[in-house]
């Protein structure tokens, strides 16, 4: 059934984000990624709420938090998701480990990508 509901959430966040960054493209140069930012912003405030509230003000169904989380919002942005673990450890005074998923999560991502780039172009 989570299969279901993160199949479900997940094109209704890829949808928004599709949305939401043509938005932003109407009305911002296209020399710097704003849609993809304004998305990112947006999608690590909403994670934060969500989390919070129904992990301290409402009891909700595990199949709901998916739909919202790793559905939704994993469709719209996987930064948000990055964003909430990355302030868990934080916030449990995992500082070390918070620093090293950034620095491992935006490093390692960004040579993967020049990585990928690079092989594709040897094709």
């Amino acid at each position: 059934m989570n299969y279901l509901l993160i199949f479900l959430g997940g094109g209704i966040g890829a949808t928004a984000r599709y949305w939401l960054q043509g938005f932003v493209y109407r009305f911002a140069s296209a020399g710097f990624p704003y849609g993809t930012l304004v998305v990112n912003i947006l999608g690590s405030f909403i994670i934060g709420v969500v989390m919070t509230l129904l992990g301290e003000r409402f009891v909700v169904s595990p199949s709901v938090r998916v739909f919202l989380t790793m559905g939704i919002l994993g469709g719209f942005t996987t930064f948000s998701t990055f964003s909430y673990e990355t302030m868990a450890l934080l916030r449990d005074g995992s500082y070390g480990l918070g620093f090293l998923n950034v620095l491992a999560s935006v490093g390692i991502c960004l040579f993967s990508t020049w990585l990928g780039i690079t092989l594709a172009k040897l094709l």
